[in-house]
């Protein structure tokens, strides 16, 4: 059974979150309308534009919310999510990964018939000719932003000269326009120390000024400076050089954002609205249960899972296998037994949505909606 035949007469039901079949992903509407307020209101105190990153929530529904809230798109990793959001009425979108592959482009040109505001972000001149020769013959046109990879070596032009080259086959390409540059510090993003994720974004940002710097000097001003992430955001608008930011977790808040200071300041600027709730299923030894979530209802490159609710929070997560984990703490076999529900915070967000094909909306404990992950598992 999916989860619509599962739970849909649940909703508005009191306290109906406590009947969920699990292991289920939550999202507490509370909370994430709030993390959405509290960063929209952070930027527009800068004068900062915010174009979320769809990749986080994979979802329509919540990205209709950012948009209300004063967002003026939304980032997609892949042409994929792109095609999705587009499909749901989201206008504004910016493709962050390079569209490469031929089939892609074509479905990138395809796209920009019919998405208004659509950009992309580009790192390869031959690629560029190869996007201008698709976009001719699909009779449409393209905005573009030029990738700078900013020391991971994964996409991005790799000095201020390639920018610059990058930027003059752009300008030759009559149905591609070219209207500025994007820089996503992913390294620096959970670096735990606020201090030095500090130091290391001013490093960063300097070189990107250079890459800026590079661009003006042949004529190539850019209009728009994207990037930034959830773990940099407060650094990015207190150094001043983004146009806009992309930051995606923060409508979330997993526990590797949770470990970070953001602020420099201990405070948590944003509310842990995500969460997967699971049950025991197993206690036979006195310091240990075992529950029914594992590999495959929570990521695995993020460590490990923290427990929210139905245990201490000082308890241990060990994951044992695809469908279990183990909550391990002194007597814990003694005060759970089979059925008793646990809350769970999740190592890495993205990737443990990616699992899932519903959200279970709940407020103060009840189930008021159901929301499909939308653009799930669509990576190409």
């Amino acid at each position: 059974m999916d989860d619509l035949e599962l739970h849909a007469h649940l909703i508005g039901q009191q306290g109906s979150r406590a009947a969920l079949n699990t292991p289920v992903l939550v999202v507490d509407l509370d909370q994430l309308e709030r993390n959405i307020a509290a960063m929209q209101a952070l930027v527009a105190a800068r004068g900062v534009a915010l174009r979320p990153h769809g990749k986080t929530h994979k979802s329509v529904d919540i990205a209709r919310r950012q948009i209300a809230a004063g967002a003026v798109g939304l980032c997609c990793a892949k042409i994929g999510e792109a095609e999705v959001f587009a499909d749901g009425g989201i206008t504004g979108l910016l493709i962050t990964s390079p569209v490469a592959a031929p089939a892609a482009v074509t479905r990138l040109a395809a796209l920009a018939g019919r998405s208004s505001g659509l950009m992309a972000a580009v790192d390869n001149p031959g690629v560029v000719a190869r996007l201008q020769h698709a976009l001719a013959e699909a009779d449409t046109t393209l905005d573009v932003v030029i990738d700078v990879d900013p020391g991971i070596r994964r996409t991005g032009v790799a000095s201020p000269e390639a920018a610059v080259e990058l930027a003059e086959a752009i300008a030759v390409a009559d149905n591609i326009t070219l209207r500025g540059v994007q820089y996503y510090c992913g390294m620096q993003q959970h670096v735990e120390e606020y201090a030095a994720r500090h130091a290391a974004i001013v490093e960063r940002t300097a070189y990107l000024q250079s890459v800026i710097d590079a661009l003006v000097a042949a004529g190539f001003a850019p209009e728009i400076v994207t990037g930034s992430g959830t773990g940099t955001h407060h650094i990015d608008l207190e150094l001043g050089l983004f146009t806009e930011l992309q930051a995606g977790s923060y409508v979330f808040m997993d526990k590797q954002y949770l470990d970070c200071d953001l602020t420099g300041d201990g405070r948590v600027p944003f509310d842990p609205s995500l969460a997967v709730d699971a049950r025991v299923v197993s206690a036979n030894h006195d310091a240990l249960v075992t529950i029914d979530a594992g590999f495959k209802s929570l990521s695995t490159d993020g460590g490990a899972a923290q427990v929210r609710s139905g245990a201490a929070p000082e308890t241990m997560f060990i994951f044992m296998g695809d469908e279990h984990a183990a909550l391990v703490a002194p007597d814990i076999g003694r005060t759970l037994k089979p059925g008793d529900p646990v809350s769970l915070t999740v190592p890495h967000c993205d990737p443990t949505v990616n699992l899932y094909d519903h959200y279970h909306v709940v407020r103060d404990g009840t189930l008021v909606e159901i929301w499909p992950v939308s653009a799930r598992g669509r990576a190409r």
